[in-house]
């Protein structure tokens, strides 16, 4: 039978790399949970608008054809 202390030993090791890895990867996006909204300027949110009802006014258009 294999030395299990040893075999504990090694998934350790690799447990310590894999946080290690998950660590630098979560740093380097900035947030760890990634749940953050961005937050739109009212400009921004009455362009988006402008354009929505703009695409809806030509769905319209071709449906009632």
């Amino acid at each position: 039978m294999t030395d299990l202390g040893a075999v504990l030993a090694t998934l350790k090791k690799e447990r310590d790399k894999l946080n290690l890895a998950i660590a630098a990867l979560s740093s380097s996006t900035g947030s760890s949970s990634g749940s953050g909204r961005r937050k739109l300027s009212a400009e921004a949110r009455e362009r988006i608008a402008a354009a929505q009802r703009k695409r809806w006014a030509m769905f319209k258009k071709k449906k009632a054809r």
